[in-house]
């Protein structure tokens, strides 16, 4: 059978409910599938217990008794993103995401902030599988994850689509606050300690560092992606309300 195996509660009651999934097989525990309520038109579950569902999965899975056969979702084509949205869309672009768990976490917390995308190097990042899907804890099929061949080139398109890309560096002069991040913005992050690689930086339109002080200096990716769209979100509400 094709497709891929994605696990957890959260994880697969998301693909589910998403209209542009191909789900092909659902295996649950009676106690899992009485806590999902599959809706209309999903698989006919099969009942199974942890141990068997355990033997279908990869090592370690944590599946909460619960898990689902899917075809990949389609790819995203960036332009048609850039042109469907709107004058405030906000984009994440993570320059050397290695870790599948870090990528998921961008995603929830991308779907959280309201993100039109995430937006990775098909070369610098981590397969799509149910472990990055289940660290997303179903936001993969909320914010569309954008690979792309060359990294440089999709900046460029986006800077002629009106976004300004304002990239996370320690070593920047202006603290985050310091930018405006109204308006349509691409926030760049790269990887924790490493940061981002040359050629991105000198691509962003302005680098901005965040406000850390403490003994510990570098946050992962996943942190540093959330603080930067709760700044962005921030200042667009302050706008609003001033």
């Amino acid at each position: 059978m094709s497709g891929q195996w994605l696990f957890g509660l959260h994880t697969v009651k998301a693909a589910l409910a998403n209209p542009r999934r191909h789900c092909m097989r659902l295996v649950a525990t009676r106690d899992a599938l009485a806590e999902l309520a599959p809706p209309p038109g999903a698989p006919q579950a099969e009942i199974m217990g942890r141990e068997e569902i355990d033997r279908l999965l990869p090592p370690g899975a944590v599946h909460q008794g619960i898990a689902l056969r899917a075809e990949p979702l389609p790819d995203r084509d960036l332009t048609s993103l850039l042109r469907d949205s709107g004058p405030d869309a906000i984009f994440v672009v993570l320059d050397r995401a290695n870790d599948p768990h870090n990528v998921g976490a961008v995603l929830r917390s991308a779907a959280a902030f309201g993100a039109v995308a995430v937006i990775l190097p098909r070369d610098h990042a981590p397969s799509v599988t149910g472990t990055l899907a289940k660290a997303a804890s179903g936001a993969l099929e909320l914010v569309p994850l954008v690979m792309v061949t060359n990294l440089a080139r999709a900046l460029d398109e986006m800077k002629e689509a009106n976004v300004w890309c304002v990239g996370l560096a320690g070593e920047a002069d202006k603290p985050l606050e310091a930018i405006d991040l109204k308006g349509r913005v691409a926030i760049l992050v790269g990887a924790e300690g490493a940061g981002l690689r040359r050629l991105t930086r000198e691509a962003c339109d302005f680098l901005a560092r965040l406000p850390t002080g403490g003994p510990v200096a570098d946050l992962n990716m996943s942190n540093a992606a959330a603080i930067a769209l709760y700044e962005a979100t921030r200042q667009r509400r302050a706008a609003k309300v001033g």
